[in-house]
């Protein structure tokens, strides 16, 4: 694949650049009242850029990580915590006087959470849902109470040996026939053999047939007439589809949708096939329409959206041209950038919002953090207009700001990360944050009828800021020019994870700064590199439970010049490490 193939998109009209400049003013000159009964929203919208005739508000800030929310039909709203609490793992918040603040917040859910993967929160048919990284609960809502004293059951068990897993949140979405859908995802990035790490080991292949998806890689459907259910009580949907967090039920053409999670490291798996630029925009984050039976490629192929085909992958073989088996694989409805971390996806039913918001999907991007040397992208909330059960345009931005700033080169640079979407008794559209876990409420103030292009102008001038466009190839690249061999080795390597600045992703990867684990014994962070880690680690205070690959394809070279690198940068002052340290420690693990 050359970098030429790829058609760049860039716009340069007068009117999109002054809207970009004028529209943080828009509020100043355009106002509307608010609805009777509507609380009232923040004069700058607490730093969310909307379409005009749109206010927000927080209902609630600093609550703890949130993931996944869900919002009942008195307006009391439900939230996934990342970690739990010492008095629980979900949130309940309600609003007693009418202004829109939740002043009463209570903590409850004695489960227990493992690692940082456990997102599920989702109301249906009367029970409260959610979800830890491998088990589904629910308990019973009793009307007027905020806290259900109902037992908690056991909907759904993942009793897998997992062992490596990168993917194993449980969404949860419901039809209307008394169906559940879960997402069992994949342990690794493209089917590499387990032994070689989930990550892959440049030039590796992925195993063909690909075993996982006997058990993962697709949506089981269970019928929700028992409890205490596992996998086996389920059929599989769909299959070919690595990792989901965004999913939900669209009920005007009653079927399942879902964002997924594209694949990793085209680059740095694959340097003389993919560059760099390619590697961060490619592939596609999958807006999926899933249908019973359906085969959506992962791991053989992958959505190419600057194209707009599914190719082989390459550790089938494939070069960013091939098609191959492809050509028999379903495709998305619409692909988006690569990276952005869907993570929450719900179709709009309220009659709040202007009509062309009817039916359509909103859709939350965490934000990336494997962008690098590009800046990271994604961190707003999207919209896909539908008509008639079909898509009925191009995607949208719909809130952006949530970052508190346009260029973010490291995923920590955001000042917060939409999550959660939800909708309210009233048709408000509820978003949530995991860095803090600050609540947003957004209104729609003015008349439905005067709703036009006009006021989606200064949107679509959103396609175009730093945390959203496509990076160019050359003047985005963070590396040009000379680097030393050190860095050079930790950007293409360390940093998709750990971040430019050594500061990694809040919750998912550790900070490299002033820690025992980097300045510490040399003889355990050589073993590190070469051996990979995985399991519970604390970091500064903080515990993580991610799994970082074995690197051993490195040259001892490389690791010395690395690892001196990050213990004499990252405010770290430590003494180098030699070559001949690593090659002592590689011999021993290869004995």
């Amino acid at each position: 694949m050359k970098l030429s193939r790829a058609t760049m998109k860039f716009y340069n009209l007068p009117l999109i650049k002054f809207l970009i400049f004028f529209s943080p003013f828009c509020y100043i000159l355009y106002s509307c009242d608010h609805p009777s009964g509507f609380p009232t929203t923040a004069p700058n919208n607490d730093g969310l850029i909307l379409p005009e005739g749109f206010g927000a508000l927080v209902v609630a800030d600093s609550i703890g990580k949130a993931r996944h929310l869900a919002v009942n039909d008195n307006g009391d709203i439900y939230v996934k915590l990342r970690y739990a609490k010492e008095t629980g793992s979900n949130v309940a918040l309600r609003d007693t006087t009418g202004d829109g603040k939740a002043d009463i917040i209570t903590y409850f859910g004695d489960y227990k959470d493992e690692g940082s993967l456990a997102n599920g929160m989702r109301i249906h048919d009367g029970y409260l849902y959610y979800s830890a990284a491998r088990v589904v609960y629910r308990n019973k809502l009793v009307p007027g109470q905020l806290v259900p004293d109902t037992p908690m059951e056991v909907v759904l068990t993942d009793d897998h040996e997992h062992g490596i897993h990168w993917h194993i949140t449980k969404p949860v979405a419901f039809d209307e026939e008394g169906y559940m859908y879960v997402p069992f995802g994949s342990p690794s990035n493209a089917c590499q053999d387990m032994a070689n790490k989930p990550g892959g080991i440049p030039g590796s292949t992925g195993l063909d047939p690909c075993p996982e998806l006997i058990e993962h890689g697709g949506v089981w459907r269970f019928k929700m007439d028992q409890l205490n259910m596992t996998q086996k009580d389920g059929e599989l949907y769909a299959t070919g589809i690595r990792s989901v967090v965004a999913m939900d039920y669209n009920r005007e053409d009653k079927n399942l949708y879902l964002v997924m999670h594209g694949r990793d490291n085209l680059h740095l798996l694959y340097p003389e096939t993919f560059s760099q630029w390619e590697s961060a925009v490619l592939p596609s984050e999958e807006f999926i329409r899933v249908e019973e039976g359906g085969d959506y490629g992962w791991p053989y192929c992958y959505y190419d959206q600057i194209n707009e085909k599914k190719v082989l992958a390459p550790e089938y073989g494939g070069d960013g041209e091939i098609i191959g088996r492809c050509a028999d694989m379903d495709k998305p409805i619409l692909g988006f950038p690569g990276h952005w971390a869907p993570n929450d996806l719900l179709f709009y039913t309220g009659d709040q919002f202007p009509d062309r918001y009817k039916n359509g999907a909103f859709i939350a991007f965490h934000g990336s953090t494997n962008r690098s040397p590009y800046q990271q992208s994604g961190h707003f909330v999207a919209f896909v207009p539908f008509e008639n059960g079909q898509v009925g345009g191009d995607w949208e931005v719909f809130a952006n700001g949530f970052a508190g700033k346009e260029l973010i080169i490291n995923t920590n640079d955001a000042e917060f990360r939409p999550m959660g979407l939800a909708q309210g008794p009233d048709g408000s559209l509820y978003v949530s944050d995991s860095r803090v876990g600050k609540i947003w409420r957004i209104l729609y103030k003015c008349d439905k009828a005067t709703f036009g292009e006009a006021e989606l102008a200064k949107m679509e001038a959103q396609k175009l800021v730093a945390n959203i466009r496509n990076p160019h190839p050359v003047e985005d690249n963070l590396d040009k020019g000379q680097l030393p061999e050190g860095k050079k080795v930790y950007n293409t390597y360390c940093s998709p994870c750990h971040q430019r600045d050594g500061k990694g992703a809040k919750g998912r990867i550790p900070e490299l700064s002033n820690t025992d684990w980097v300045t510490g014994d040399k003889s355990r962070l050589i073993e590190i590199v070469l051996n990979g880690l995985e399991g519970e680690i604390e970091v500064n205070e903080e515990l993580y439970d991610n799994i970082m690959p074995a690197h051993q394809f490195l040259t001892d070279e490389q690791i010395s010049k690395v690892l001196t690198f990050i213990r004499q940068n990252f405010d770290n002052n430590a003494s180098a490490v030699s070559k001949e340290e690593v090659a002592k420690i590689r011999a021993k693990i290869l004995k």
